[in-house]
């Protein structure tokens, strides 16, 4: 092996950067390696004096064709990032020069600089670049440099056929954010669920109003984990989002406003108060979406006009009377309390009703400014001795606070169990629903056992096997579909029936239901009669 000459490479390396020899520079730069750590310093310093149109190819040589070396002496990469840094137009013409083989520095730090004058050389690359990693490299840094001019070219890898550069395009036309970027991304949405929700994804952190409007649209998707997506979205957005769900209430669609009125009572901002009471005004066929306008108005804060929401105590649907009750209570006043004795005075079968829907909401506001009027005392204990023990232990509380004694210890009742109740699990998000679940179930015979959170439900359900599940359809964060799937790894069907209890009509949820290992399905809004029939298929009732 011949020996090098330390001096001779010195000298040579001065000459080949006088007289502008790539080639030869090369030559000696490949033995780099070969020499001493004091010599490796000596020749990169003087090629750092080199000029940097001469300099920098030979340095991208050194990292890439000389990887670990460049490893090892970290100061050759970094001369190479500071020269492009220093001089942006050789980054841009290094892009584009066919003696440079492999250009991932020059890629990556046009990306890092957030260089729109490298936009046209990185896509004139993308023309010519075969690589797959090199493509989704280039397609990446032009959204870090987020150049408008890039959204035609990064649109055509929506449609790639490699998986993964497509999710790069949308990322990258995510991070360009412009109103043609989003609706490019719109236009790709429809073919692929995964990928819908990683384009939802971007609306939701872009919020233009062409990313509002589509996570609006999603809530009308037949797939309930993109509606429980997009439901999640719109509230983290809050009161930006608010204008555009407004818009919806003036729909027919019973679903859509129904998820709709769900978001506008979470997001919780007063502008909706007059829009949702203009849908109550025109009565929707649909109790469900009664119910949701009522449960949305208990979430908000009704500076005036609430004695219009004591019409709701009167509705033909149980869970809509419940949700007007809330709402009462949320917003009550003595305009209201003076309108509830009067509905109720009459002592006539609508009063008894009142009553009943009083005392198993928990309404407590309402229940103590009747609480000292002998008729309702008289309409109250109808209910209230057989009422769950949780609903008689909290009203007990609260009229001995209030020093009424005397009607308290009536409540209490006959407090012996003949028997043991069967147990029966309930979970849904809606805490109206799991009161209403509480007074439904103890009525029928059964110790409710209720979660509003599903990932409660599956701890509980791996140590106890209830008789029957009920559960809703969209939840956060675990689906009803997605809840059953995991209870049929536990239980199956044969042992543990699921019914599935919705608002939500679609055949594709109901069919998506059925494979997931639902026994049944149960339309909202149910009553003691419904609930029975439809859990006495499985169970004696």
């Amino acid at each position: 092996m011949v020996e090098l000459n330390v001096e001779h490479m010195v000298e040579e390396i001065q000459a080949n950067i006088r007289t502008g020899d790539m080639l030869k520079a090369r030559l000696v730069l490949d033995h780099l390696g070969a020499v001493d750590k004091k010599t490796q310093n000596r020749l990169l310093y003087e090629l750092s004096r080199g000029d940097m149109a001469f300099t920098v190819p030979l340095l991208n040589h050194l990292v890439t064709a000389h990887r670990e070396l460049a490893v090892g002496l970290p100061i050759i990469r970094e001369t190479l990032i500071s020269h492009l840094i220093a001089c942006p137009e050789i980054l841009v013409k290094s892009l584009t020069d066919p003696a440079i083989a492999d250009k991932t520095v020059m890629i990556e730090t046009a990306g890092e600089l957030k260089l729109e004058e490298a936009t046209h050389g990185l896509i004139a690359l993308l023309a010519t670049t075969k690589d797959n990693a090199t493509i989704k490299l280039i397609i990446e840094n032009l959204g870090l440099i987020a150049d408008p001019e890039s959204v035609n070219t990064l649109t055509d890898y929506l449609y790639a056929a490699d998986r993964e550069l497509i999710i790069a395009a949308i990322h990258a036309l995510g991070q360009v954010g412009t109103n043609t970027a989003m609706h490019r991304l719109a236009e790709r949405m429809g073919t692929d669920n995964e990928l819908d929700l990683i384009i939802l994804g971007i609306f939701a952190d872009v919020q233009d109003q062409v990313s509002l409007e589509k996570l609006n649209d999603t809530l009308r998707s037949h797939y309930a984990h993109m509606r429980i997506y997009a439901k999640d979205e719109l509230v983290r957005i809050g009161i930006k989002a608010v204008p555009v769900l407004i818009e919806n209430l003036k729909e027919t669609d019973s679903d859509l406003l129904i998820h709709t009125l769900n978001v506008l009572g979470e997001i919780g901002d007063e502008s909706a108060i007059m829009p949702i009471r203009t849908l109550l005004n025109t009565m929707p066929r649909n109790p469900n979406v009664r119910f949701a306008a009522y449960e949305a108005l208990a979430l908000l804060p009704l500076r005036k006009g609430a004695y219009t929401l004591a019409a709701g105590l009167t509705d033909n649907e149980d869970h809509v009377c419940t949700a007007a009750a809330r709402a009462i209570d949320r917003n009550f006043n003595e305009i209201l309390a003076a309108g509830i004795k009067n509905m109720i005075r009459p002592q006539s079968d609508e009063s008894r009703h009142i009553v009943k829907i009083i005392v198993n909401a928990q309404v407590d506001n309402i229940f103590t400014s009747l609480a000292h009027e002998e008729y309702f005392q008289e309409l109250a204990l109808i209910y209230l001795p057989h009422a769950h023990r949780d609903i008689k232990s909290h009203y007990v509380t609260l009229l001995k606070r209030e020093g009424l004694d005397d009607f308290a210890a009536r409540i209490v009742g006959d407090e012996r169990e003949t028997k043991a109740r069967i147990k029966i699990c309930a979970v849904d998000d809606s805490r109206m629903i799991l009161n209403i679940y509480k007074a439904t179930l103890h009525e029928l015979g059964f110790d409710p056992v209720l979660f509003e959170f599903p990932a409660g439900a599956l701890e509980w359900l791996a140590k106890e096997q209830p008789a029957l599940v009920l559960t809703d359809l969209n939840m956060p964060e675990i689906s009803g579909i997605e809840l059953t799937r995991r209870i049929r790894t536990l239980y199956p069907a044969d042992t543990l029936p699921v019914i599935m209890v919705t608002t939500q009509s679609d055949v594709q949820d109901h069919e998506a239901a059925t494979a997931a290992g639902v026994s049944n399905i149960l339309i909202k809004p149910f009553n003691a009669e419904s609930l029975r029939k439809a859990m006495g298929k499985f169970i004696k009732v």
